[in-house]
């Protein structure tokens, strides 16, 4: 129950909504026991008068009790339950700007359904917890006072015998809210698993369907949703114990008041109104009695899953602004990487080792390498995807360290390597950075070179709406090298000082490719740009190529010095032209033998 005392900054903005709801509840109760009092007046009255304006006298009242009773339960379930929908929508905004602040590492290793799961079943039970809970605690609790009270008001003896048997009630509610919590947990953690089986089978439908394995997905959800039904049962069969063990021992106590209560009537002890008047009170004691039991469950449900949602909120970004941050103004594009090494999180092996090298302003420098010699890793560096483990990279003189995250990366255009659509218009996807304003109806000046410049401006004609086509999850109406073009297109709009190029034209073909080069050579003219490509069509006219093997580098210069020096560059252009020359044989015997 502990993690619940993380929703109290979410209560302050509402406290004065909250104060006055619960008032209400008190308010609304004050009404309920006031009820049976008034039928012990009249009763006890007609035993002493008959005239039928006595009982409408008293019918009357009750009418206008349970009117005011009826409109302070209403405003309270409108301000309280209103109050717990409002908190519900802030915590699952501050899960998601949580989520957004922490680095790519995070994402490597949660699963997305896990996420999900979270930030929807877990985030409505805590709003369970934080509404209906504590209204009805404080329900409970005010007509528990109420009713008791005046029950020993009443007769002290006669409310000692139908207490007795409830005194097994706090400790079996202590019993069973400890095993709703443990299976609620176990449930929460069996639909994270669920929801991210799904999520995986759903996305990744074409290699499903591929491989043929719709039917051994299907038993693998089968059981997935069998353990997560058992789970719920198995909470079920506690509820079900606790609930009739409550109604159970107010049952007794009932029995107990309707055997001494009557005698107590019989012998002239107390009135018959009083016994009436005692009997609902003790009516009116059993609903809290079984209310608790209820309003235990949702607030071990609610502290469940908020300890599901602490485990994400207490994720400190293992990259964030520094205490002392500078502004980053007028870029002039120098890049220098001094000593860097990286290895990646909960990893040994170093991905990059004292790496050095300058970029000036305005140069256009290339990154090439076999497979899994460093040259992703060493573009992602540069926006501060990942940080260093050694060494510093330095823009314009200064530690990227020193700098704001935002500013930073607003200095850069990134295009990774694998591309990146949202499920919305083509135009919202290429204007990312404008998705607060409205979308307009023609295309700027800043798009039209975009298009123009990765070559997407050809491909509107075959789409359905042209640059306003509504997109599928993830881009997935368009071919790959449609996509690549949309996020180079993204990047070039953006217009920063700074641009990286992770391999993203691999899969455009080659006279597309070539247009693009073209066009990017006249873009990039006086703007920093890093190119990351196996391509040596894409690398050969840079100002400078490096080269990696694995994680050092071994080769820096020109395109020409590096085929004539006949090292690691030149080994990998002659494999790249062996490979391009058994290609095209291979497509001409094809073309030969359709």
């Amino acid at each position: 129950m502990k993690s619940l005392r993380t929703l109290i900054p979410y209560f302050i903005p509402y406290k004065r909504g909250m104060a006055i709801g619960l008032i209400l509840v008190v308010l609304s109760n004050l009404s309920t026991v006031a009820a049976p009092y008034v039928i012990k007046i009249a009763i006890d009255a007609l035993g002493q008068q008959t005239r039928p304006v006595i009982v409408l006298q008293y019918a009357l009242l009750l009418v206008a009790i349970a009117l005011l009773g009826g409109a302070g339960r209403y405003w309270m379930r409108e301000l309280l339950n209103g109050i717990s929908r409002r908190m519900e929508t802030d915590i699952r905004d501050a899960l998601f700007e949580h989520l957004l602040r922490l680095s790519p590492e995070f994402f490597d290793s949660w699963r997305t359904g896990d996420l999900m799961s979270r930030a929807t079943n877990d985030v409505q039970a805590v709003r369970m917890a934080a509404g209906p809970a504590i209204m009805y605690t404080v329900n409970t609790a005010t007509v528990a006072t109420f009713a008791l009270a005046l029950m020993i008001w009443i007769d002290p003896k006669l409310t000692l015998v139908a207490m007795i048997p409830m005194a097994a009630l706090p400790p079996a509610v202590f019993v069973f809210g400890k095993q709703i919590h443990h299976r609620f947990e176990q449930i929460q953690a069996q639909f994270s698993e669920l929801s991210n089986f799904a999520q995986e089978n759903i996305a990744g439908a074409r290699i499903v369907k591929a491989y043929a394995r719709e039917a051994s997905q299907a038993h693998q959800f089968e059981s997935l949703n069998t353990e997560y039904r058992s789970r719920n049962l198995s909470l079920a069969r506690v509820w079900g114990m606790f609930h009739p063990s409550l109604t159970f021992f107010t049952g007794i106590g009932a029995v107990a008041v309707l055997w001494y209560g009557g005698g107590q009537v019989i012998r002239g002890t107390i009135t018959l109104g009083d016994f009436v008047a005692f009997s609902f009170y003790l009516t009116l004691l059993m609903w809290p009695m079984i209310a608790l039991g209820w309003v235990t469950n949702l607030f071990q449900r609610g502290a469940a899953s908020m300890g599901r949602l602490n485990e994400l909120f207490d994720i400190a970004p293992a990259i964030s602004d520094s205490g002392t941050t500078r502004p980053l103004q007028h870029v002039s594009g120098t890049i220098e990487f001094n000593n860097v090494s990286f290895k990646y999180p909960e990893t040994s092996r170093n991905v990059l080792t004292n790496v050095s090298f300058q970029i000036e302003p305005g140069q256009t420098v290339a990154i090439v390498g076999g497979t899994a010699s460093g040259k992703s890793s060493l573009a992602q560096l540069i926006p501060r995807l990942y940080d260093v483990s050694e060494g510093t990279i330095k823009i314009d003189g200064v530690d990227i360290r020193e700098f704001r995250l935002a500013e930073l990366r607003n200095a850069i255009a990134f295009v990774p390597q694998e591309p990146f659509l949202f499920s919305m218009r083509l135009r919202r996807n290429i204007e990312l950075q404008n998705l607060q304003g409205n979308p307009g109806t023609v295309a700027s000046r800043e798009l039209e070179r975009a298009l123009q410049v990765s070559q997407l401006a050809k491909t509107l004609p075959v789409l359905p709406e042209g640059i306003d086509t509504r997109l599928g999850e993830r881009g997935i109406n368009l071919s790959g090298g449609q996509k690549q073009r949309a996020t180079l297109a993204r990047a070039i709009y953006r217009d920063a000082p700074i641009l990286i190029l992770d391999d993203a034209l691999s899969s455009v073909d080659s006279e597309t490719e070539t247009a693009i080069l073209s066009a990017l050579r006249e873009y990039m003219t006086g703007r920093t740009s890093i190119i990351v490509s196996h391509r040596v069509s894409a690398v050969r006219e840079a100002d400078q190529i490096l080269v990696l093997e694995d994680g050092l580098l071994v080769e820096h210069g020109v395109h020409d010095d590096l085929i004539a020096a006949g090292k690691t560059y030149a080994r990998l252009l002659e494999r790249q032209l062996l490979s391009e020359e058994l290609e095209s044989i291979e497509h001409r015997r094809k073309a030969t033998k359709n």
